[in-house]
């Protein structure tokens, strides 16, 4: 067992080798009403509320297979045991890739992307996981195996399976194949950096980009002690509260372009220390990104970006934020909470002022050995209004997985 499935109240870990054995040991589980947790790379585990029932861990690391890939249809089929690394390798091969920022790539599932449905900086353009995901195949909770979507991009008939499956925590099924769309690898790419003086040019800045003629797949608003120093862009000045990171993918010529075009934009905008970073040295950059360890995810309007993060700031004068300027999602890497106090903490304190101002808060990484229910992780299911499909999803969990045997406890139901 490694440390991360410790997290778990796991007895024994199963290793199925293909469908059909998840099949088999779903059928035993639903027969004995055993709990399962379905197991990627292992990666995310510590997302979601506490899990409190004894079980047997569901490991789908055998299951990474290539499947299909006609790379002409930029479409791939691949077992969802299969580390986004290696996807990521066989579609080089054929210039190809899936635009999804991945942390520890190398150790991340497919199948795990899909039902935590995370993203990273790109999303500002290249979109999520959701928008890549065409076709499924998963065994829900009682044993039974299912398919949804297809192997082409043009399928549409009945209920968006695919959709479904994408961020439900492995609750609803356990997904053993994905089908891809996928797009052309960039022949380059680039960054332009800047220091922020405050958050009042942090604001302008963000809203200048709106109207900005070049077209960026990520603008990141970086904040705090963690982005301090990178080799790639040295120290924040002294005098600096944040750092603007715009970063631009595409051919050589229209990428050159449009750093040169921001360049212009900035000139006597208040963007301090302007600097582009080249290819060479972006590629390590885009990686640092994706890997920014963040434990809260606060969800905003846009327009309400800079305003949320000084209320953070306010809370914990110390945090350091990845913000996802364009999307208006801020990431936190917050002082460390005792486990006996993060619930009081987070549900208490935290959660109330985001909400106040109009945001959505999501805890990414329990803290320690810290029991946090459903609602300190997500909220309350019922938010503001008492109709917001909650019981429509939990009556698509009592389908799929009748007995609650699917990670239970852990998710929104």
């Amino acid at each position: 067992m490694t440390t991360n499935e410790k997290l778990l109240p796991i007895t024994e870990t199963a290793a199925p080798a293909n469908e059909a054995e998840v099949v088999e040991i779903l059928l035993d589980a639903q027969r004995d009403r055993t709990a399962v947790y379905p197991i990627g790379g292992g990666t995310w585990l510590d997302y979601g509320a506490a899990a409190t029932r004894s079980g047997v861990g569901l490991s789908l690391g055998g299951l990474d297979s290539l499947v299909d890939y006609p790379a002409d249809d930029m479409t791939i089929t691949v077992e969802a045991g299969m580390n986004v690394a290696r996807l990521g390798e066989l579609l080089a091969g054929s210039r190809q890739r899936l635009p999804v920022d991945v942390p520890q790539a190398s150790e991340a599932t497919i199948g795990g992307v899909v039902a935590t449905a995370i993203s990273g900086p790109r999303q500002y353009a290249c979109g999520t996981i959701r928008d890549y995901l065409i076709g499924v195949r998963a065994v829900d909770g009682r044993g039974v195996p299912f398919a949804g979507g297809g192997r082409v991009v043009k399928n549409a008939a009945g209920y968006d399976m695919c959709r479904l499956m994408a961020g439900s925590l492995g609750t609803l099924a356990v997904i053993t194949q994905v089908t891809l769309k996928v797009r052309p690898l960039a022949e380059t790419t680039a960054m332009v950096i800047c220091d922020v003086p405050d958050l009042q040019t942090a604001e302008q800045l963000l809203a200048d980009l709106v109207h900005t003629k070049t077209l960026p797949v990520a603008v990141e608003l970086l904040i705090g002690p963690a982005w301090e120093e990178h080799p790639a862009i040295g120290p924040m000045l002294q005098s600096s509260v944040a750092r603007l990171l715009v970063g631009f993918e595409g051919d050589q010529n229209e990428v050159n372009w449009m750093v040169e075009q921001l360049l212009g934009e900035w000139d006597g905008s208040g963007a301090a220390s302007p600097a582009v970073i080249s290819s060479e040295e972006a590629g390590p950059l885009w990686d640092w990104l994706a890997e920014f360890p963040a434990q809260l995810q606060v969800g905003t309007r846009p327009s309400m970006t800079v305003d949320m993060v000084a209320r953070l700031l306010g809370w914990d004068s110390d945090c350091s934020m990845q913000v996802h300027g364009g999307n208006g999602i801020i990431k936190v890497f917050h002082r460390p909470l005792l486990p006996d106090r993060a619930a009081s903490v987070l549900s208490g304190t935290l959660r109330p002022m985001v909400e106040a101002a109009g945001g959505k808060m999501t805890v990414l990484c329990c803290p320690g050995n810290a029991r946090l229910t459903p609602e300190d992780v997500w909220g309350s299911p019922h938010g503001k209004s008492p109709d917001n499909g909650l019981a429509v999803s939990r009556a698509i969990k009592d389908r799929f997985d009748p007995n609650n045997l699917l990670n239970p406890d852990r998710f929104i139901y």
